[in-house]
């Protein structure tokens, strides 16, 4: 099983989850890929980018793989499980953007994106270069043709999302969860980061993604 590692808004391929779950993952001989969405610019960001870049990236492997996303890169797990279903085997989502861009997500308020639309950029603070990048309108007006929430998600799935995240609204996850019985939802007392109960989640997502002994 190789898995692939999909990292969230204005992070990045190194962040610490993915580092976190890649040497856990390396220790019991699972490989781990982690595209970088961010090449070859912040500002010119899309979904639809994002999803050409892992279509090339799961044609590199060449063989069915295991999605791991986290926040807007579980937003694209779930389209690339859909678009790509006989190349992906399962996905575990991180606190899941099902909602992004939609009401119940808390990317921007209302005003702010009128704002965007009108500049035609805002800066976001970008948690990988610890400094804040533009961001083109592009990305809001990209991200409307996409609906996390009606995709045809069919592999087996873990779901982690913390009762305290202030951007991923968990009563909407849940909702995405209950009709899906090919979904496993565990709520924890965490924020959006789920960094306090990053052991719990691997006690789970080892056995899932073959990582023991």
């Amino acid at each position: 099983m190789v898995v692939v590692y999909l990292h969230g808004f204005a992070s990045g391929a190194r962040s610490s989850k993915a580092a976190w779950f890649t040497e856990r993952l390396a220790a019991h001989g699972v490989p781990t890929r982690c595209p970088d969405f961010n090449a070859p610019d912040f500002a010119t960001l899309t979904i639809s980018r994002m999803l050409e870049r892992l279509d090339a990236e799961l044609h590199s492997i060449g063989e069915p793989v295991a999605l791991m996303g986290s926040s807007l890169g579980g937003t694209l797990a779930i389209l690339a499980a859909d678009r790509f279903r006989e190349r992906i085997d399962r996905v575990v989502l991180l606190a899941p953007a099902v909602m992004f861009a939609k009401p119940g997500h808390h990317l921007l308020p209302p005003e702010r994106i009128e704002e965007w639309r009108r500049k035609g950029a805002l800066p976001f603070f970008h948690y990988a270069d610890n400094r804040e990048r533009l961001l083109n309108f592009a990305f809001y007006e990209d991200s409307l043709q996409y609906d996390p929430f009606g995709a045809a998600l069919r592999q087996p799935t873990l779901i982690f999302q913390g009762v305290h995240d202030a951007s991923v609204d968990a009563a909407t996850v849940e909702q995405f969860a209950r009709n899906r019985p090919n979904v496993t939802l565990s709520l924890l007392e965490d924020d959006h980061q789920l960094l306090a109960s990053l052991p719990r989640i691997w006690n789970d997502v080892a056995p899932f993604l073959g990582a023991v002994e």
